[in-house]
This record gives structure tokens, C-alpha cells and sequence, in this order.
């Protein structure tokens, strides 16, 4: 994504995390703040009326490269948005004895309802141009206001319905298919078809070896097609900013694309990755040939291999017990 821009960007890399979050000058335990999933949920806060949540955020941004004098007046800026509700609000960071930009960022109750993304940015003078975005961060966080737990949104729903007498009328044209995979909420939906004979009570059922290897079958070629079908409602909801670059959708399509993007697109960082499946998407050049990377990388997240080779094992062991 930086070659993009038709001036001189950061090459290093910029990194962030939120260090401490306050409820109303309250500390929130840190079991609430995940570093490695990358969020802070306020949900399981047992506290109703709230007026505002401050984070603690802590930069590192390539320092010595930024000494080259490519840029001038450089400023690191954190920002919290809501693209829901049109929040936005930006935060200087200055800089710490360590070396390091830190800064507080306030979120007001009413202005985001679900969650807000936390990303940080190097903005600077280049040639004569003021507030040019010469560096971001790539893994932004997340404040969740619903979340019970600080993770990303990594679950499928289950709903085991009858595609042709269920409640759902767009389901019946389908009534021949086992199962469908919805992507239009925000969060994917599996629907398990109930008429088809056999698929619920296979997926729930204990069995005998042979069975449970089928079970893993099955769940691993659901999970596959699951994997498939998010990707693409992802790459689709990818929205161009008035840079002219593809930005992060938000939610777990963000997951789903930081998820497969390596499988599909091992040799670029995740943002060029996102910059060349948004162009041969759009272009239709080259997206043909990602199809087969797209499935591989689905059927690795479902572990299709793995549960394969498990029931491939399990059979031959049962011929081997009918000899």
C-alpha cells in the first residue's frame, strides 16, 4: 500500500497498544484489555450508566527513519471511529523518556453503539504539503461495548432450520441443500437444513469411531464452505478511501481477511495483500487464479486435512479388523 502513494512513506513498521482503559476514572481489570486478540470489551463491566471509557495507548514508530528529513513537522496521531454512528476523534501522541508516543483517547457513551476501531497514524509535511499520512498501523484494536469477552468475533451461528417448511421463506428454493451459509449479518450464519435426513443428528451425535471421523468430515466441509463464503463477503465490503486505498472492513470480516490474506498472499504484508485482492477483484485481472488459494486457505482454517486423514486411518483400520 505505501508504493501507492505518490510521495515518500515509512518504511518501518508502526505498532500501537492500549496499555490501560478507565470507566468513569475507574480502572477496568486487564483481563478485560486482550493483547493478542487486540480489544477492550466494556460489556462485562458490571456497571449500566457509564459516561465515557479512556484509553491509555502506547506507539512505536520508525524514529530513526523518520531523521532522514524525507518529512517535516511529524506528528503521531491515534484515532477512535464509529463508522456507524460517524464518530471520530483524533489524539496527538506525544513523546514518552522511552522513546515511545503514548496518549489518552475518550470515548463518550452515545457515540458508538457496538464497537470502535483503534488504529494509529504518522502524519506529516511532504513536499510543501501539509497532513500527509506517511505511516499507519496495520493490526488496530478494537472497543467493543457488547463483547462479554475481549476477542474478536471468530464464531459461526448455528441455527438448525427446515429449508422447506421453516419460518424462512428464502430458504425453500434450497431445500435440497444440507446446509447454506449466510453472510449478510454480523456474524455468520450456518443453516443446518433439518429436512435433509441425517446431517443434524450425525453433527450431534457420539457414535462409534467410524461415525465421529465422519462427524469431523462433515463439520471440517461445512467449516471450508463457511470460510469461503466470508471471504468473499469481506473482499466485497472493502471500501476505498479518499486516498485512493482499499481500507479494513470492520468486524470479523476484518478477522476473516487478516486470517486467510497470509495462505492467499503469502510474499506481501497484509495491507499490500489487501490492496492487490481488492484490484483483481475489481479488475477482474487475476482473480480467477486466486480462486484455488482462497480454497486452500479455507480448508486449512477447517482443518479438512486433518480430519481426512483421520478418517482415512479409522477405515483402514476397520478393513483391517473385517480380514
Amino acid at each position: 500500500m505505501k508504493t501507492l502513494m505518490p510521495y515518500a512513506t515509512l518504511a518501518g513498521e508502526v505498532t500501537f497498544k492500549v496499555t490501560s482503559a478507565k470507566l468513569d476514572g475507574r480502572d477496568l481489570p486487564l483481563a478485560m484489555i486482550s493483547q493478542q486478540d487486540r480489544v477492550v470489551a466494556v460489556h462485562q463491566v458490571e456497571r449500566q450508566e457509564w459516561a465515557e471509557t479512556r484509553l491509555e495507548v502506547r506507539a512505536r514508530i520508525p524514529e530513526g527513519e523518520l531523521s532522514s528529513g524525507h518529512w517535516a513537522e511529524v506528528v503521531c496521531v491515534a484515532v477512535l471511529a464509529d463508522g456507524g454512528t460517524n464518530f471520530r476523534t483524533v489524539t496527538r501522541l506525544l513523546v514518552s523518556p522511552d522513546g515511545s508516543r503514548t496518549g489518552t483517547l475518550v470515548l463518550p457513551r452515545g457515540a458508538c453503539r457496538t464497537r470502535a476501531e483503534l488504529s494509529v497514524s504518522v502524519v506529516a509535511t511532504v513536499d510543501g504539503v501539509a497532513g500527509r499520512v506517511i505511516g499507519a498501523s496495520e493490526d488496530d484494536w478494537i472497543v467493543d461495548l457488547k463483547a462479554k469477552e475481549p476477542v474478536r468475533q471468530r464464531e459461526l451461528h448455528i441455527e438448525e432450520v427446515d429449508f422447506r417448511e421453516g419460518p424462512h421463506e428464502w430458504l425453500r428454493p434450497f431445500k435440497d441443500a444440507p446446509w447454506l451459509v449466510e453472510t449478510s449479518g454480523d456474524m455468520p450464519t450456518v443453516h443446518l437444513n433439518t429436512g435433509f435426513e441425517g446431517v443434524t443428528d450425525l453433527l450431534a451425535a457420539g457414535g462409534s469411531p467410524l461415525e465421529r471421523a465422519v462427524r469431523g468430515m462433515l463439520a471440517a466441509q461445512i467449516a471450508s464452505d463457511a470460510w469461503v463464503a466470508m471471504f468473499h463477503s469481506a473482499v466485497s465490503d472493502v471500501e476505498i478511501e479518499e486516498s485512493g486505498t482499499p481500507s479494513w472492513p470492520s468486524g470479523w470480516r476484518d478477522w476473516v481477511l487478516r486470517s486467510m490474506l497470509p495462505d492467499i498472499l503469502p510474499d506481501l504484508s497484509p495491507a499490500d495483500a489487501l490492496v492487490e485482492i481488492h484490484s483483481r477483484r475489481t479488475e477482474r485481472s487475476g482473480w480467477n487464479e486466486l480462486q484455488p488459494r482462497i480454497q486452500y486457505a479455507a480448508s486449512r482454517r477447517a482443518r479438512v486435512a486433518r480430519n481426512l486423514g483421520t478418517a482415512i486411518r479409522v477405515l483402514d483400520r476397520s478393513d483391517e479388523g473385517d480380514r
